[in-house]
């Protein structure tokens, strides 16, 4: 099996950089490629530097995506840690007793991991895996309510990525 560690780039593919501004004997010395004075020459230039138009980045928006404002971010709790836990009943005010979750988190059960006794669990969501696996060892699932409802979370609220 090839493994990431394992990849090389052909032989022979692979060249040693120019090594430009050695001195003036060889192609690259002297000015090393940049010609002579002029803003180029010198070495203060961004790299994507357009002599004061707007750049190509900054004028094409989609190579620079966007943060969507109503992303909803749930706190991600797994079985095996609500089993580590030793909770009968796991809320969102038991997790944060526990010092599981952040206070006012949005929690989502995932299903990795195995859970042995029957626990009641109340979260925001859950994962198929988690859900079937909670009922399957005799405990009760129970999906707590968004805290704006049904609509839209309100803009940049519950987001942590709002000061992009």
């Amino acid at each position: 099996m090839i493994r990431l560690h394992d990849l090389k780039p052909a032989e022979g593919s692979n060249r040693r950089p120019k090594r430009k501004a050695r001195g003036i004997g060889g192609k690259a010395g002297k000015t090393a490629g940049r010609g002579h004075k002029g803003q180029r020459a010198r070495s203060k230039v961004p790299v994507g530097f357009e002599g004061g138009q707007m750049p190509l980045l900054q004028r094409v928006p989609k190579l620079r995506g966007f943060t969507n404002p109503f992303r909803v971010e749930y706190q991600a709790i797994n079985l095996d840690t609500l089993e580590e836990s030793g909770l009968a009943e796991v809320s969102p005010e038991s997790l944060l007793e526990k010092g599981l979750v952040g206070k006012g988190a949005l929690i989502k059960i995932l299903g990795r991991g195995e859970i042995s006794q029957a626990i009641n669990v109340k979260a925001h969501a859950f994962s198929a895996s988690a859900e079937s696996a909670i009922t399957a060892a005799g405990g009760s699932v129970e999906k707590l309510a968004l805290p704006w409802g049904d609509r839209r979370p309100p803009h940049g609220s519950f987001n942590q990525h709002t000061n992009r």
